[in-house]
């Protein structure tokens, strides 16, 4: 496989500084890096000493590619491969997809900053410049009703509550499963559905066929992509159309069309 043409940046912790976009990657033994990403560029940088790298996956079309979908493969093809880092933070993924429920990806992004930056722990990065981290379950669960509402956050307090208590009783557990089991089971706590379960093991494994792949992002990329082909215009017949087209590569090809989407709108 050749080297990953782009690093994959549409995760709301990338941060654009000085001109390339930022991630401070908190491992669950407590190391943190400093990643760098711009394209092809790349740069991690240990902070206090951590040794365990962050893990990232490409992914790439090969020949086993579905067929009757030529306009869409070329378009992601000239993206490839893809280099996307797992959240090591099962609490990150998981605060980050109930951000993200019900609003637009540019507006959950807002909020997920402003939420950083406000009650998050702050990290100093080698540049100079200092990155916040999603704040942890304890101090989400600190938290009152004010301090959501200063930071627009009033409709998300009560998930992420819910999903803060959760997690600390059952995080083992949960680390444990599979990314079949994690996505069945995240949806027993309540403010957690299935949409929200999904995005969050997707993010945390790069297990992207569990990803909800009909969701507004990645008909509309996918239609952008490949403007000649024919696409349902609901989300039940697009996700029935979209799991024949890929076949046993739905998960290379959900996250190839969501980083093609997010290159195209300049935020990878």
């Amino acid at each position: 496989m050749s080297s990953p043409q782009l690093t994959m940046t549409e995760h709301p912790a990338w941060r654009p500084i000085d001109g390339q976009y930022t991630r401070v990657f908190a491992m669950p033994g407590g190391e943190r890096w400093a990643v760098r990403a711009m394209g092809a560029q790349l740069t991690v940088t240990p902070l206090d000493g951590a040794k365990t790298l962050p893990q990232a996956d490409e992914f790439a079309l090969d020949a086993g590619s579905p067929g009757g979908a030529a306009e869409l493969l070329a378009a992601l093809g000239g993206i490839t491969p893809v280099r996307r880092f797992r959240n090591p933070s099962l609490w990150d993924a998981i605060g980050t997809a109930i951000v993200r429920q019900v609003i637009r990806a540019p507006q959950a992004t807002k909020l997920y900053r402003l939420f950083c930056d406000t009650y998050g722990e702050k990290v100093a990065l080698p540049t100079g410049h200092t990155y916040a981290l999603f704040p942890t379950p304890t101090r989400t669960l600190s938290m009152s009703d004010d301090d959501f509402v200063r930071v627009g956050m009033a409709f998300k307090r009560r998930p992420l509550r819910q999903a803060a208590e959760a997690y600390w009783e059952h995080h083992k557990a949960w680390e444990s499963l599979t990314p079949t089991e994690l996505v069945a089971t995240l949806p027993k706590v309540k403010g957690i559905g299935v949409w929200t379960a999904g995005a969050a093991v997707a993010d945390y494994w790069n297990a992207w066929d569990l990803y909800p792949y009909a969701d507004l992002a990645v008909r509309t990329w996918a239609k952008r992509a490949a403007p000649s082909m024919t696409w349902p215009s609901t989300e039940t017949e697009f996700s029935k159309t979209w799991r024949g087209l890929c076949g046993p590569h739905l998960s290379v090809m959900t996250l190839l069309t969501l980083a093609w989407g997010n290159h195209h709108a300049g935020t990878s």
